[in-house]
């Protein structure tokens, strides 16, 4: 059975007959879980071991925001709570604000591996903008991209060391958007040097990572009609030019408003343009089958990638204490964030 080019979202906490035959039919890359997909670790857990079932791969890829702060999928009382990227920021010491990034992200990765779940979308590596919309706002580290990347890429080798891959984003930057992207298209009218000066720089600084996710945001110095999830003219001369990114790009949600016209032409123009994977969030059966209408097989230098990519946590994670870690982390920040 080939892999077909798509991760989806599914409507509920269990996996429904409709939803089982579609995916087993298609056998889609991964898989994306929402709030409302969970109940319960032993839910979770049955959920994704079902789904791998489901396409006969014990290392599909099964993906969550779990970001901390506004953008977290599990939270109490039955997973902690993390602090916002602007929190990360704020630590005093440069050390230790590197030193507690990567411990957020090494606990994180503990909650999610416990529960079958492989890939997190994270870190946010958007340089915001003082005129920017406030859908990134705190999700970001910090104000300047030197910081951005220091944070970023501690938080990635938190998760990776735990087993499970980051997934850098909004490639190429959404920080100047003047608009939320889940409901309107932003334009960003920045000249070129000024993006690959501050926009650009943090995923230049982890073009090393294996996993990205595009911004549904035109850049009119590059390409004034389409975003950058559906423009060739970004993936050749930023995301794989300027940027040098060589790991998996996948999309943002194709359902996101940001985007135009019917889901078969978003997936195929999303594919064409240069996304090794699409990725379909809110689990409406009717959308995915239009999804699929647009889909090819992952396949050449795109299955290259997804290979590479699973191959970073193929030993799983490293020896950890997650006792000694989470009392130093809450320690950090005066028990804040203690469960």
């Amino acid at each position: 059975m080939s892999v077909s080019a798509a991760i989806f979202g599914l409507s509920g906490p269990r996996v429904t007959p409709e939803e089982a035959a579609f995916f087993r039919a298609l056998d889609p890359w991964g898989f994306i879980l929402f709030a409302r997909n969970i109940e319960s670790p032993d839910q979770v857990r049955v959920l994704t071991a079902t789904l791998r079932d489901l396409v006969g791969r014990a290392d599909a890829p099964i993906l969550i925001d779990q970001e901390g702060g506004r953008v977290q999928r599990l939270g109490p009382p039955q997973w902690p709570r993390y602090p916002a990227g602007r929190v990360y920021g704020a630590i005093a010491e440069p050390g230790e604000r590197a030193a507690i990034t990567y411990l957020g992200g090494r606990l994180i990765a503990h909650d999610l591996h416990q529960l079958g779940i492989n890939v997190d979308c994270l870190p946010v590596l958007d340089v915001p903008d003082p005129l920017g919309h406030e859908i990134i706002g705190d999700r970001a580290y910090a104000a300047d991209p030197a910081s951005v990347a220091d944070l970023g890429r501690a938080a990635a080798e938190g998760l990776l060391d735990g087993g499970v891959l980051p997934v850098i984003k909004h490639i190429p930057g959404h920080g100047r958007a003047r608009a939320d992207s889940h409901l309107e298209l932003p334009v960003v009218e920045a000249g070129v040097e000024d993006l690959e000066a501050r926009d650009f720089r943090p995923f230049a600084d982890l073009a090393d990572m294996p996993l990205a996710m595009t911004a549904h945001v035109i850049y009119a110095a590059v390409d004034r009609l389409n975003p950058a999830t559906t423009s060739p003219e970004v993936f050749q001369q930023v995301i794989r030019g300027r940027i040098g990114f060589d790991g998996l790009v996948m999309s943002d949600d194709l359902s996101m408003k940001a985007l135009s016209g019917d889901f078969t032409a978003r997936a195929r123009d999303s594919l064409a343009a240069g996304c090794d994977v699409i990725l379909h969030c809110n689990g409406d059966m009717a959308e995915m089958q239009a999804v699929a209408e647009g889909l090819g097989v992952l396949t050449g230098k795109s299955a290259d990638r997804a290979a590479a990519a699973l191959a970073c946590i193929a030993d799983g994670p490293d020896e950890f204490d997650p006792h000694e870690a989470r009392a130093r982390f809450d320690a950090a920040f005066d028990g804040a964030y203690a469960a």
